[in-house]
């Protein structure tokens, strides 16, 4: 099993997101998630990534973005995949 340091963005609550967080892992483009608090939207996030990842692999496909590029500094989600 590989883990994944991944580098999100959290969005705060907008009327463009009906209120709620939004979160992102920019290296892993249409990787979203939105929640009520922002624990709870980086939760789902890490559960999206995680299917994302997964289904990557299972299509046998590379995925985007370098390695280097994913390690994080600060805000991070560790990806078990």
């Amino acid at each position: 099993m590989k883990h994944y340091l991944l580098r999100y963005a959290l969005h705060g609550p907008s009327d463009d997101s009906g209120g709620m967080y939004m979160a992102e892992i920019p290296v892993l483009p249409g990787c979203q998630a939105w929640g009520d608090t922002p624990e709870q939207t980086i939760d789902i996030l890490t559960s999206v990534a995680e299917e994302f990842i997964a289904s990557y692999r299972e299509h046998g496909e590379e995925l985007p973005g370098d390695a280097a590029d994913s390690m994080a500094e600060a805000d991070s989600i560790l990806v078990a995949a």
